[in-house]
Formats: C-alpha cells, structure tokens, sequence
C-alpha cells in the first residue's frame, strides 16, 4: 500500500514517536510555522515551542513530505507592504529548507504568495505552493487557474491538489475531476479532508476563517462564542441530525475514496496528540467502533454530550450521501438515521480540584 494519509504534526515526542511507527502511511505532515506572528488558519494566542524542535522532529519522519502552513484566510497590509515585516517569516522558511525539513507551503492569501516570490525568488523556486482547502477548488477549471497562477509567481508547482470538501459527497463530479486531472497533470496527486466535520456549503465558513485570521492579529478571540450564539454550533445544537450531512469520509470508507485521489487528510492539531493518535489509528485501521464524533475536529464539541454509533452506519453510507438532493424538508433520511444511531450522553462534571501531593 502505498503512504495515503497526511496528519497534522505536533512536536510532542510521544506524537513523534507514534508518527515513526505510521511512516510506512505517511504521505506527508502538516505543521504551524514557528513565528512571532500566527501564519496559519487556527487561533494560535499561546507561545509556540521552539523552532529547533519542530525541526527535530520533522526531521525523524524519514520519506514524509513535510508543508508548512501559510494559509490563514488574510493578513494585516503591513506584512504584505512593509518587507522589513516578512523577513523573519524568510528566515525562518530559509532555516527549515537549510535544515532539510520542510518541501512546501500550503497557502491560501494569493497576496502573500506573491510576495514571498517577490522577496525570496531563491526561496521560493525551492518551495511547493500547495493550494489550501480553503480555496474551495471544486472543478477542473479551478485548479487549472490555480496552477497557472502559481507557475506566474516562481513557486514551485505544487505535487498535490487538496480539493473541496464539497466533492466527498459528489463522487460522480470527483471521478470526474480526478480523471480530467491525472490526464493532464499525470504526476499531480489529489488530496481530500476527511475528518473536519463541518456544515456542507457552511454558509459561515468564509467569515469564520477571517474571525480566525483576526483574532490572530489582535490577539483576541471570539470565534467560540459566536460560533455558538449565532453561528454553526447553534444550528448543530438545535438540529444535530444535521451532522449526517457534513461531507466527513469515515475510516470504513477510505478505499472507497482512493479509487479516485492519492491521499486522505487528517486535520484537528489544536486538539492535541491524544486525539490525533486515535483519529490516526482509526483511518489506518479502516475501522472506527466507539463514537463517531470522538473522530471529529470542528464537532468535537459534541462528542462530550452525545454519541454516534459509527458500528451502526451502513458499509453503503458514502455511496447513498452521494447520491443526495439536499431537499433535507422532503426527505428526513438523515433525522431518522441519526435517532436510529445516536443518544445523548449522561452529563459528567468534571473534577476540577488541584491533585493532592
């Protein structure tokens, strides 16, 4: 078999220990770069460890690809036009391809890229530019734009495509897509998001990644809160069977998927290393029998308070959400699965008290 899964990296030693073990599965990892500013597309307001680390670790992963992550939705204009701003970012990305540990960037502020081609072309030539998910590349037209505006800036052409999470629950539009792309592009890999867990066409979704990208710059986040009063935990909350519909793959399904792309990615780094372990174990096993939401990033949240009975999905789970008109009031497919595999669970208060001595 060859490596399928790109897993978030963490420099945690026991993560990094358990990632030598999944090498032989690893296509790639994915990590924040190390920098006074957050780059990257989660709220990062705590101190990140120290940049040796990171690359002491990466740099175990023999034969994994290694991307850093430049794909916050903006920037404030003083890091795109005051370039004494972008230097640290330069040398930090020069340090990494000097120490071997890193092949390319995931990006998703075109700006930026620019930019960084702009200042460093010497760099740049050096680095894949990997388009973000979050640039939504949802048909071939897309990519191919995408691709040549990359060629224009000096990058790199990157060696992979992540597409769309729309597209895992179109698989007649991603056969499609991946068959148009391997004749043009026959070294091109393909790549989907499997374990994100949001609303499918999230109408929040493009002012959630830039609620995230200004609490970076300011420091202060509000996300959660608004998330939940008037946002996608709300809706969650008072509809969960409507988390059927999220355009998640599940572990039992992964082949299916690799029929048509070259890797399956695993996200949820802010979640910590417990979580990562056992998202990872799940997708190398193909099999996941607790609850379906302990695999979850952006619904994680309710894996405290409710479970899902993975077991209980049918083997035909991915290939009947395909097939979905998303006429959710006519149908109700999804309200009577959900209430036939999922009960709430028992509240627990946690024990707060200090350990004793």
């Amino acid at each position: 078999m060859n490596p399928f899964l790109n897993v978030p990296f963490l420099p945690e030693e026991r993560y990094v220990d358990y990632l030598c073990q999944c090498a032989p599965d690893l296509e790639s990892v994915h990590f924040s770069l190390l920098h006074s500013r957050s780059l990257d597309s989660r709220i990062q307001l705590e101190p990140l460890p120290a940049q040796e680390s990171i690359v002491t670790g990466l740099n175990r992963l023999e034969g994994v690809k290694k991307y850093a992550l430049l794909n916050s939705r903006f920037y404030t204009p003083d890091l795109l036009t005051d370039h004494k701003n972008l230097k640290p970012v330069l040398n930090t990305l020069e340090y990494f391809l000097e120490q071997r540990a890193i092949q390319g960037i995931v990006y998703c502020d075109h700006y930026l890229l620019q930019v960084l081609a702009d200042e460093a072309p010497v760099i740049a030539a050096q680095l894949e530019a990997v388009p973000s998910v979050n640039t939504m590349l949802d048909s071939y037209h897309k990519i191919e734009a995408q691709l040549a505006y990359i060629r224009e800036t000096g990058f790199k052409m990157p060696g992979k495509i992540i597409l769309d999470r729309s597209l895992n629950r179109d698989l007649d539009l991603l056969a499609k897509i991946s068959l148009t792309l391997h004749r043009q592009f026959p070294s091109m890999r393909l790549e989907v998001l499997a374990n994100e867990g949001c609303l499918p066409f999230c109408p929040f979704k493009l002012s959630h990644d830039s609620y995230i990208a200004l609490a970076n710059i300011d420091g202060k986040s509000q996300t959660h809160v608004i998330n939940c009063d008037i946002g996608c935990m709300r809706l969650l909350d008072e509809q969960p069977h409507r988390l059927l519909q999220s355009p998640f793959i599940r572990p039992e399904d992964v082949d299916l998927y690799l029929y048509h792309v070259d890797t399956i990615k695993l996200c949820g780094r802010t979640l910590g290393s417990s979580f990562l372990i056992n998202a990872i174990k799940a997708y190398r096993a193909r099999r996941y029998d607790g609850n379906l939401l302990d695999l979850m990033d952006a619904m994680s949240w309710l894996a405290d308070r409710l479970y899902v009975d993975n077991r209980m999905l049918s083997f035909d789970f991915a290939n009947m959400l395909s097939q979905c008109d998303n006429h959710c009031d006519s149908c109700g497919f999804c309200r009577e699965l959900f209430e036939s595999i999922a009960h709430p669970k028992p509240m627990v208060i946690k024990d707060q008290r200090p350990a004793g001595d």
